[in-house]
């Protein structure tokens, strides 16, 4: 996801103005940041850390020895190499992190998602949970209101976008990105309220989803293999993947961004937490779980939900429901439950299977 290219041509040709205009920055989250560090759990502190949107390299400087700095604008990359001149330097953007997988040990980004629209957040807190080691801490720092990207005309660098959130609604999509909400706080400020979040990358899935879902699917909870593998339903004995490459929902196997992208079909999970098994999970989660599902869709507005597996949503939602349509509605959003696609799931073959993702996706 490209930063606005008006915004990213204020900075570019205001790069030097700009920096000068906040001598004094504030740098506390970089040094929340790096305070975290020491109760990590393995060697987190030996991975860089990345500091999104770097600018001119305020926050950079306070992080440790190694760490990167990404900005979209090559005049700020160019005031980072003078400001902290062994910091690796790296042009990009925030939803294509050119970082392996895994390879990060802790990100800042401060003030620079909001610059990207709300429903495109998800899939770029997607790209940061990739990028991030198991239990690295993040520190963001966003604003407080409620509007999409608007181009603002005001202030001392007019032309900028910015996206303003509701801290509920902004936590829950962090939430749902994969990540544990460890400390957050919003406080007053000149223009917007000012919302910090400290979280960390959990051993989770981060979802799927964006604007125009013709289908918005939804598993229990991650297992721990679908977790570290970064896909859900990615056991091999699954047959979600084969069901819905036979529905015609996807064309690439075990590859959720692109049935997105490509097919309009999101993926989610009532409960981020990855277990074992499913009957390590309390009812508060699949209370918390349901809410946030609810939140999401009255957002996002998929045509369809489909739930996989009849446990979660009679556990969550109605203790007596079949499979099929259900007279249960998230927001605006119909329901579809279908069974199980584990291969634990005797009962359901793969035909079946195939007939209830067409039938979803296919609507009432």
């Amino acid at each position: 996801m490209p930063l606005d290219p008006v915004t990213n041509a204020v900075y570019e040709s205001k790069a030097a103005e700009w920096t000068a205009a906040r001598v004094g920055k504030d740098i506390s989250a970089a040094t929340r940041l790096v305070g975290r560090l020491s109760t990590e759990v393995g060697d987190s502190t030996a991975r860089p850390m990345l500091d999104l949107g770097c600018g001119p390299g305020y926050l950079t400087a306070a992080l440790p020895d190694g760490s990167i700095g990404l900005d979209p604008a090559r005049a700020m990359l160019d005031l980072l190499a003078h400001r902290v001149p062994a910091t690796l330097g790296v042009q990009g953007e925030a939803g294509a992190l050119p970082f392996q997988t895994g390879s990060l040990g802790g990100a800042i980004a401060a003030s620079v998602y909001v610059h990207i629209d709300r429903p495109a957040l998800p899939m770029v807190l997607h790209e940061l949970h990739r990028t991030l080691e198991i239990g690295a801490p993040i520190e963001l720092v966003m604003f407080g209101g409620d509007q999409d990207l608007t181009p603002l005309d005001e202030g001392d660098f007019p032309g900028r976008s910015y996206s303003l959130w509701p801290p509920e609604h902004l936590l829950d999509v962090v939430v749902g990105a994969g990540f544990e909400i460890e400390h957050h706080n919003t406080q007053p400020s000149l223009s917007w309220p000012t919302i910090t979040i400290g979280a960390r990358r959990a051993r989770s899935l981060a979802d799927t989803v964006g604007p125009d879902m013709r289908l918005l699917v939804c598993g229990l909870n991650p297992s721990l293999h679908s977790a570290d593998l970064g896909v859900g339903f990615g056991r091999g004995g699954n047959r979600f993947w084969p069901a819905a490459l036979a529905a015609g929902l996807v064309t690439l196997d075990r590859d959720a961004p692109h049935a997105l992208a490509q097919h309009g079909i999101g993926m989610t999970d009532l409960v981020k937490r990855a277990t074992p098994r499913a009957d390590a999970l309390t009812r508060s989660e699949y209370e918390t779980g349901l809410t946030r599902l609810r939140h999401l869709c009255e957002w996002l507005e998929p045509q369809t939900v489909c739930m996989v597996g009849l446990a979660g949503w009679r556990a969550a939602a109605n203790r007596k429901a079949v499979a099929g349509w259900q007279p249960e509605q998230l927001g605006s959003t119909p329901v579809y439950v279908m069974p199980s696609t584990s291969g634990l799931n005797a009962h359901s073959q793969l035909g079946d299977l195939t007939d209830h993702l067409r039938n979803a996706v296919e609507g009432r």
